[in-house]
């Protein structure tokens, strides 16, 4: 007959909720984990490296006017009369030039560095292996930038540099698919992986071929897309409410968070962009190089992936996504504010009153509802009243379980 103490055993050991999904299905060893590592580096190093070689043809070309919708369109590409507007903000042809280059080197490097820190720790993981791979690829292989001038201006590396934006496009969607047990939840997201490859390969056709996906009509490839992306996001749902672990839902967490607090920060900037400063989105304008602020916001989505994947134990994520949601919500409503047609001053000073008010009194609970610790003044601490001390510490699975034992024992011998 099974204790009360085995029982208890049984139930913490066996659950399969506990163990993470890396440990079951995306683990590679012998071969496999060789042949994984060997090809992620035969695939990222060349991406790498056309990215680095054609950073001196990038910084070329935005000395240059550009003429036509292919030559303007890489990242920071102006036209002659932009050109000579940059004089209205201090810069010259060359400085400018230096710092658009500059400037996408930290943004690729960040990106890049995520994705190797990734392979350093976790290439024992086909799925991390996945995470890093799009990482990389996304960033050297991100139309307008120096992988695509170098390929224009050599038309012989276009079809590699092709086949490599194909392979990056692909692993973004597989790996959004599959994140975090590796699994495609429900299963008819097989179909779905599907559609992302053929659309992939019809991509790789000449742009005359009525294979290609642009030639496909547009309500087509819209609705496509849009299907698409509600089935990720259906799935991700599903997965985090039937499937996950509660490792995995502390990993969708930090997804979902960079990926809200990107979108977010993009209606922010595109409101403030169109009311309050429309001269960015004007072509040829200086001022366009405000709009790099999006590429900075893009950072929180490697920077969440890389938590998610190798610090997601480190940080209490419920809280961090509390706070957000409150600093976001009154970020976003001084935004608004900010972007109503020619309030009166009266109306402007009312509600930024109310807005400051509300920021303070939200500080200030936030500050007095946390309890006191040796590491924290009085003045930070919650009323001694109001914080319930536990006179026994947290105990861990295996002291119930001793308990558990302990108290069959004493019954037996009783």
């Amino acid at each position: 007959m099974i204790s009360k103490g085995e029982q208890a055993a049984a139930a913490i050991t066996a659950d399969p909720k506990e163990k993470s999904m890396k440990q079951l299905n995306t683990r590679l060893s012998g071969p496999w984990l060789i042949i994984a590592r060997t090809v992620w580096l035969a695939l990222v190093i060349p991406s790498v490296g056309l990215f680095v070689t054609g950073l001196p043809v990038y910084y070329e070309r935005l000395q240059t006017a550009c003429v036509g919708p292919v030559a303007c369109n890489f990242a920071g590409a102006l036209t002659a009369k932009g050109l000579r507007s940059l004089s209205a903000i201090g810069f010259s042809v060359s400085g400018y030039a230096t710092f658009y280059t500059f400037f996408w080197v930290i943004i690729a490097v960040i990106w890049c560095g995520i994705g190797f820190l990734i392979f350093s720790r976790r290439s024992d993981d086909w799925l991390a292996l996945l995470a890093a791979f799009f990482l990389v690829m996304f960033i050297t292989t991100y139309s307008g930038l120096s992988t695509s001038v170098l390929a224009l201006t050599y038309p012989a590396l276009d079809l590699p540099t092709t086949l490599m934006s194909a392979l990056g496009q692909l692993s973004i969607g597989a790996f959004f698919m599959l994140f975090p047990s590796g699994r495609l939840v429900p299963r008819w997201m097989a179909v779905f992986l599907l559609l992302l490859i053929i659309q992939t390969v019809s991509s790789l056709f000449p742009l005359t071929s009525p294979f290609n996906v642009n030639t496909w009509p547009g309500w087509l490839t819209g609705l496509l897309d849009v299907v698409s992306y509600a089935a990720v996001i259906f799935s991700q749902v599903y997965r985090y409410r039937r499937e996950s672990s509660p490792v995995q839902r502390q990993q969708t967490k930090w997804v979902v968070l960079g990926i809200t607090t990107v979108a977010a920060g993009f209606i922010v900037l595109g409101l403030l962009f169109v009311v309050l400063f429309p001269v960015v989105n004007q072509p040829d304008s200086p001022y366009s190089l405000l709009q790099n602020i999006y590429p900075l916001l893009t950072l929180l989505l490697p920077l969440s992936i890389g938590m998610a994947i190798l610090r997601y134990r480190l940080y209490d994520i419920d809280i961090l996504i509390n706070r957000t949601l409150v600093y976001g919500t009154l970020t976003v409503s001084l935004a608004l504010v900010l972007t109503q047609p020619a309030p009166s001053p009266p109306l402007v000073r009312h509600y930024a009153t109310k807005l400051i008010c509300t920021s303070c009194v939200s500080t200030w609970w936030q500050l007095w509802r946390r309890p006191c610790s040796p590491h924290t003044s009085r003045s930070g601490c919650a009323h001694p009243k109001s914080v319930k001390l536990r006179r026994n510490p947290p105990r861990f699975p295996v002291a119930e379980v001793d308990d558990a034992w302990g108290r069959d024992a004493a019954a037996s011998r009783g």
